[in-house]
């Protein structure tokens, strides 16, 4: 990124927060609704998603092997058996886009 840029960010973010009228109700509620999401989103999903998924990608990469893995889903195995494998896993396991690293990040 270019100094003129990152110059021009850091300008911009000041004169927002300068500008931004904070004693008004709507934005003052609006901030408040924002830090509501944040903790929704820290019980709901860190504690249903993200620490089972950490949980279960450790167990798979202790007791399921490197090899077992390739087995089912390599370029040589069988495509109606790896999708098969792969439907029955995905109902079983959380699976969305942040889960999806910590599980197969020790395969």
């Amino acid at each position: 990124m270019k100094e003129r840029t990152k110059l021009f960010l850091i300008v911009a973010v000041y004169l927002a927060a300068y500008f931004t009228p904070w004693g008004h109700p709507v934005i003052r509620q609006s901030g408040l609704e924002a830090f509501m999401m944040l903790q929704e989103y820290a019980r709901e999903h860190v504690l249903t998603c993200l620490i089972p998924a950490f949980f279960i990608a450790g167990a798979i990469a202790v007791f399921v092997s490197q090899a077992s893995v390739l087995k089912y889903f390599g370029a040589q195995a069988n495509k109606v058996l790896s999708y098969s494998v792969a439907a029955v896993s995905g109902t079983i396991l959380a699976v969305c886009s942040c889960t999806v690293l910590p599980l197969f990040a020790g395969i």
